[in-house]
């Protein structure tokens, strides 16, 4: 098994990737996810966090050309479910959700919450940026609440990735596929991104997800990764009401962007721009 390090420098340019999996020591649900940009319009964005809803935001409003495709909220809460994203589809999926449970009187489950995400993602495609297409990557991560009669119990934990992208290239071809993970294994992770390596056009990435280590981004023991890109959302297990914990930004190198800005740390690596929200 590839740490995340070992695994991205396979490719030359992996654009905006998700990451979902579970600590190592078992106590943790692990949520990650990265972006890069190559043109201006692309690296003039941070990560700010408003209401609990994380939000891509331009640093200069005045330098901003195309909002369309680069401004959106990568991740939502939504009870028990979280939803992870590269794009606008968050909120498509926030509210399918949400509209499902309206219909129940109970709860909604991780069954009926995996059918509204892939529902949702039903009703998108890959991004219209030609001659790109850039795939929709998304992930959607389910943790079961404790049951007060029973304190002992480990919390069930189950997650989604998805990927909505052009067939080869075709714009007149789209193809989805979802992979579904049920109760993972402590110390794996599974990563997903956008494009294969560099190109014109960027190559849409193939395959299933890849299986990572998280030993070196979990606990203490968290160790610098050459790529220095993620911030880790972790939901603790051991608690009935699942909440995000707050990770510390890690820095590569200096950028345009100061480091003093309190919303942003990024690294520029041989001319693409990464900002990392975890």
């Amino acid at each position: 098994m590839n740490s995340i390090q070992q695994e991205l420098s396979k490719t030359t340019y992996p654009g905006r990737g998700i990451l979902i999996g579970k600590s190592e020591d078992g106590k943790n649900a692990v949520i990650a996810y990265f972006i890069m940009g190559r043109s201006e319009n692309s690296r003039n964005r941070v990560f700010v966090e408003e209401n609990g809803v994380i939000k891509t935001q331009p640093f200069d409003p005045s330098k901003m050309k195309d909002p369309s495709l680069i401004i959106y909220s990568p991740l939502r809460v939504y009870q028990n479910a979280t939803i992870v994203t590269n794009g606008d589809q968050t909120d498509t999926i926030y509210q399918a959700i949400q509209q499902k449970d309206r219909q129940l009187y109970d709860a909604i489950s991780y069954p009926q919450t995996l059918r509204a995400f892939e529902k949702a993602l039903r009703t998108r495609s890959f991004e219209p940026d030609a001659p790109n297409y850039t795939p929709r990557i998304s992930g959607l991560a389910y943790l079961k609440p404790k049951k007060k009669k029973k304190k002992t119990e480990e919390l069930s934990f189950h997650f989604a990735l998805s990927i909505v992208k052009s067939n080869h290239g075709d714009p007149s071809s789209c193809v989805r596929f979802t992979y579904t993970y049920d109760q993972p294994l402590a110390g794996e992770g599974y990563l997903i991104h956008t494009y294969n390596g560099d190109g014109d056009p960027l190559p849409s990435f193939t395959g299933e997800p890849a299986c990572v280590a998280l030993e070196t981004i979990s606990g203490r023991s968290r160790k610098k990764s050459g790529m220095h890109w993620i911030r880790i959302i972790e939901f603790p297990f051991s608690c009935e009401r699942l909440i995000c914990e707050r990770a510390r930004w890690k820095t590569a190198s200096s950028t345009q962007i100061p480091d003093t800005h309190p919303q942003k740390r990024s690294m520029t690596n041989e001319g693409t721009h990464t900002q990392i929200w975890l």
